[in-house]
């Protein structure tokens, strides 16, 4: 591949590239990364940068982790890909009883998918039709909470529409009733008593509930106590409603266990359906897989063709991204792993009393390696300057950050150094001493 200069790179990207979530035409240039190493970032110019939402919560053991990238160089000299209709393969194979054995009951079958909002996609489709196959056409309803963010196609654009993110799509999309989220103690019984009600009324025609257990990732990192969202699905449980567990975000130690579903379970509560995506194969290749029980799966097995489910990619258990999860899954056999998710969970908590009586911060939290808050500051809206100058204001400082909203948060890779992430905390403070001092914002740029 040639090699780019700075000024090169930056030259072609402005010239054929179309970022996500950006407006083009007001967007600041962007990083130009040549290179990655463990929680760092290299720019064409050979400066460092700690990558503190970890490209946007997929790096979760480093950026070019030798034991991965190994497993896929072995792989690819081995079998690239091969379809998976009528085909298996050994990764494919091995990885899913892998997912099937970390992840929590009733959890038994696994299909594969690409990212994150197909995942979610394939959910939705098993959920409508696991009813229709079982004769219970009326259940087409979807719960979902209210904040959510499920993805860019359009089901998950149609269960997460009340996070604001998708206005221009509002008339092509589905109905969904949506119930508060119950992030906080005070709200739970609000929520709680929401889904009550929509199941008195009409649980003969909800077929799911969806939910980010624990975190609401895109719209601000809302937290929810895993008990409560064990109400919630023992609620749909015993109405006949299936549980759709968007563990995109949360999956894979992200809250301090592997699934977020496990803490959930120590109060009662199960999904029939987990979706997972981002840290599946480490930050290396796209992929993902859709988790259900083996009720689920028995509603589709029948002599009909029209029964079983009609869903697939041409990359499906692609056998490069399943040999990067063989081996992302098994440095979490590693006490260093957890050890590394324990101390970056630690530090957070160390520093909660600082952030908790600054001036400019308001609701610090902690979640697992996890750690949010919100700047005080009344141009909030997603996009604003204020938060393209936090921004703009770290990378000047040598860490990448990406507020939403207001709302600043660490999601760094598990291989962090302590002293990475103390100087980020330490960055933060001299950042917060410089806030006053921005200008009124205007129309910014760039979202989640």
């Amino acid at each position: 591949m040639k090699q780019l200069t700075h000024t090169e790179l930056l030259e072609l990207d402005a010239q054929y590239c179309w970022h996500p979530f950006t407006q083009m035409q007001t967007a600041a240039p962007p990083l130009a990364v040549v290179r990655g190493e463990n929680e760092f970032l290299f720019d064409a110019l050979g400066n460092k940068y700690f990558d503190a939402v970890s490209s946007w919560w997929v790096n979760i053991h480093g950026h070019s982790n030798p034991v991965i990238a190994q497993a896929i160089a072995k792989q690819a000299t081995e079998l690239e890909h091969v379809m998976f209709a009528g085909v298996t393969h050994p990764t494919a194979a091995l990885l899913a009883e892998k997912l099937i054995q970390h992840a929590p009951a009733p959890m038994a079958k696994v299909f594969y998918s690409d990212n994150g909002s197909t995942a979610i996609e394939v959910a939705l489709k098993m959920a409508f039709q696991y009813w229709q196959n079982k004769g219970a056409s009326d259940k087409k309803r979807i719960v979902a909470l209210e904040g959510g963010y499920h993805g860019d196609t359009f089901g998950a654009m149609a269960t997460g529409k009340s996070s604001g993110f998708y206005d221009p799509f509002a008339s092509w999309l589905f109905s969904v009733d949506f119930i508060p989220t119950g992030g906080c103690a005070c709200t739970e019984d609000d929520a709680l008593a929401a889904l009550d009600q929509l199941l008195a009324h009409s649980a003969s025609e909800i077929a799911a509930l969806v939910i980010e257990p624990l975190i609401q990732g895109a719209r601000g990192m809302r937290f929810m106590r895993p008990a409560h969202v064990a109400e919630l699905c023992k609620r749909c449980e015993a109405a006949g409603v299936l549980v759709i567990f968007d563990e995109v975000f949360t999956g894979f130690g992200r809250t301090g266990t592997l699934f977020a579903a496990e803490q959930v379970a120590q109060f009662g509560g199960q999904a029939d359906i987990i979706c997972i995506s981002k840290g599946l194969t480490g930050g290396f290749m796209p992929m993902a897989a859709t988790l259900t029980s083996q009720p689920v799966f028995d509603a589709f097995l029948s002599d009909q063709v029209s029964h079983a489910l009609l869903h697939g990619h041409s990359y499906t258990a692609n056998p490069l991204g399943c040999a990067a999860a063989l081996a992302s899954l098994a440095l979490f056999d590693e006490e260093s792993t957890w050890a590394n998710i324990q101390r970056i969970e630690a530090t957070h908590q160390r520093w909660l009393p600082t952030l908790a009586c600054h001036p400019r911060i308001e609701n610090p939290r902690v979640c697992g390696t996890v750690a949010a808050f919100e700047l005080k500051s009344s141009h909030s809206q997603y996009g604003s300057s204020a938060s393209q100058w936090i921004r703009q204001t770290f990378l000047e400082l040598g860490i990448v950050v990406r507020p939403l909203g207001n709302t600043v948060y660490w999601v760094p890779p598990y291989c962090t150094a302590p002293e990475t992430l103390e100087n980020a905390y330490q960055t933060l403070m001299h950042v917060l001493q410089r806030w006053g001092s921005m200008n009124a914002p205007s129309p910014g740029s760039e979202l989640f």
